[in-house]
């Protein structure tokens, strides 16, 4: 079950960020995106030592905690993706999925005449459709 996903802009800046659980949870799962970020850039700027390829936009599993496991996703203009679930056991062609699914959800978000670039994402067109993307993701996934 998908608990966390972000937007993070190119300058570690917090576009977007929505729990799908307790209130309670919701500082832990910030906090574990903003430590991911730190994953994320170690990645990108060493290649060699992670292993994707400069052109693989799909960062794989950033780093996993005692209850979930973060992975990361880098767009061509350097906005982050991260997604934080509950599922152990998931498959990472699970995850590319939901992040091509999520990635084309924000794009169409950023493509709005009324979004100024690089401002945190405010559209509930945008917040439905990431929450139908992530209940067909633990859908998919338990199946």
């Amino acid at each position: 079950m998908i608990v966390c996903v972000a937007v993070v802009g190119h300058q570690n800046n917090p576009l977007y960020i929505q729990s799908f659980t307790e209130a309670d949870d919701a500082l832990k799962l910030h906090h574990i995106v903003h430590c991911s970020l730190d994953v994320v850039d170690e990645r990108v700027n060493n290649p060699k030592k992670s292993g994707p390829l400069l052109n693989e936009t799909f960062l794989g599993l950033l780093y996993p905690t005692e209850n979930y496991k973060v992975y990361g996703y880098l767009t061509n203009t350097k906005v982050k993706f991260i997604l934080v679930t509950t599922d152990l056991d998931v498959k990472d062609a699970d995850v590319r999925n939901f992040f091509r699914r999520f990635h084309a959800a924000y794009v169409d978000a950023v493509s709005n005449p009324f979004h100024v670039p690089g401002k945190k994402i405010t559209s509930r067109t945008f917040a439905e459709r990431v929450s139908t993307i992530v209940k067909a993701f633990g859908l998919s996934s338990a199946g």
